[in-house]
């Protein structure tokens, strides 16, 4: 008895045990098909492509089909946006002083239509690896997609803000003209409206009036006139990834500028402080045994490049000993440091604290953001938030994110 009723407790066993495991099978098959669905992670990798045909819609054209992922990885396609009557596509980017012009009335345009069956999307599309330094001379951010997340943090985003830098796979077929430029479509999804948001670039003097013209038309079921409902796009142009040997050349020509050092001595320091121009002044001091210095540097020679077509100028001051002036050359040289490059002509270190202020304490690195007269609009002691910094200065009244 006893042998029997352990041999079926056994048999019982087996039994659950093969259970489980054909059931587990299935339910881990399932888990691990759901879970693959809903953490797909997003990994930019803007690449160089051959040049491409660009679309041109036309009115009445079908809205192109795209699946793109958003600031947060989360992917959007066209069917995410099939419950609206009317769909706003806004092809636009971090970088361009045109879309930042209008980039405050987009978002109150999405407050406005909100529960009224209008959808909006913004679509980053330049390539990143296709903007240059001297192309960002307004703005504080490039068109990277870590940068999208920041500026869709920055000016609270009412909207989803897609990248598709990569390759432009899906917005070659929209075929947009400049940033930003703005397609709207209907509940069918055919294009009613295609071009600027309104007529007046600069902020304050416009209020979206043909984006909205065009939404409560289409709202309406009606079509545009000819003649509004394609309009031209004014802005920055597209930033294709085939439109790349400019980039090559230009960050070339830079490479290759004499790099120069000068020793100045605390005097001439004093002058420079006073900053007798009509430019903001960015004085880094720095030095070749200073880690965090030379980690740092390459973001001034960024800055420079930024800024350096507006009233901006960048000037190092290495606090080298003067007879490590051939270290602190070879240094600069191999950073493309072709600014304005100083050497303090003494040893005496408190001399130079005098001249800057008593409130430095003489540590490295430091930087100082200097208005014409000598005025310190931003100073830095310790290493710099390279983006906090841009910000200081592009968001200084002598240089600005608008024409």
């Amino acid at each position: 008895m006893n042998y029997t009723r352990k041999k079926s407790k056994l048999a019982i066993l087996y039994l659950s045990t093969v259970l489980l495991f054909f059931g587990c099978g299935k339910s881990s098959e399932t888990s691990t098909k759901e879970t693959a669905e809903t953490t797909e992670q997003f990994v930019p990798d803007p690449q160089v492509v051959a040049e491409q045909p660009i679309a041109k819609l036309a009115i009445g054209d079908p809205a192109p089909h795209f699946r793109l992922p958003d600031v947060d990885g989360k992917f959007y396609s066209l069917e995410d946006f099939e419950d609206a009557d009317v769909l706003v596509v806004n092809f636009t980017c971090n970088h361009c002083p045109t879309a930042q012009a209008y980039e405050d009335r987009f978002i109150s345009l999405v407050d406005e239509y909100k529960g009224k069956s209008v959808a909006f999307v913004a679509i980053s599309t330049n390539s990143p690896i296709a903007v240059l330094p001297e192309e960002l001379g307004y703005t504080d951010l490039g068109d990277y997609y870590e940068e999208m997340k920041i500026r869709a943090v920055d000016k609270s985003y009412n909207f989803p803000y897609l990248y598709d830098g990569d390759t432009h796979q899906f917005s070659l077929a929209y075929g947009p003209t400049a940033t930003p430029h703005v397609f709207v479509f209907d509940k069918k999804r055919k294009l009613s409206y295609s071009g600027r948001i309104d007529a007046k670039e600069k902020p304050g003097t416009g209020n979206a009036e043909d984006l909205r013209n065009a939404i409560e038309t289409t709202l309406e079921g009606e079509a545009l006139p000819a003649e509004m409902a394609q309009t031209p796009a004014f802005g920055c142009s597209m930033k294709w990834a085939w439109k790349n040997d400019y980039t090559i050349k230009t960050n070339k020509a830079w490479q290759e500028k004499p790099v120069n050092l000068e020793k100045l001595s605390p005097n001439g320091l004093a002058d420079l402080l006073k900053n007798n121009t009509d430019e903001l002044l960015l004085v880094n001091f720095w030095a070749t045994w200073c880690g965090p210095c030379i980690i740092e540097y390459p973001e001034f020679i960024t800055m420079q490049r930024m800024y350096g077509e507006r009233d901006f100028q960048f000037v190092s001051v290495s606090m080298d000993t003067p007879d490590q002036f051939d270290k602190a050359l070879k240094f600069l040289k191999g950073k493309a440091s072709a600014i304005p490059n100083y050497l303090m002509d003494t040893e005496d270190k408190y001399e130079v604290i005098k001249v800057v202020g008593e409130d430095w304490d003489g540590s490295l690195p430091i930087t100082l953001l200097i208005e014409p007269g000598g005025k310190i609009a931003y100073k830095v002691p310790g290493t710099i938030d390279a983006l906090a910094l841009k910000k200081a200065i592009v968001d200084h009244p002598m240089i600005g994110r608008y024409y």
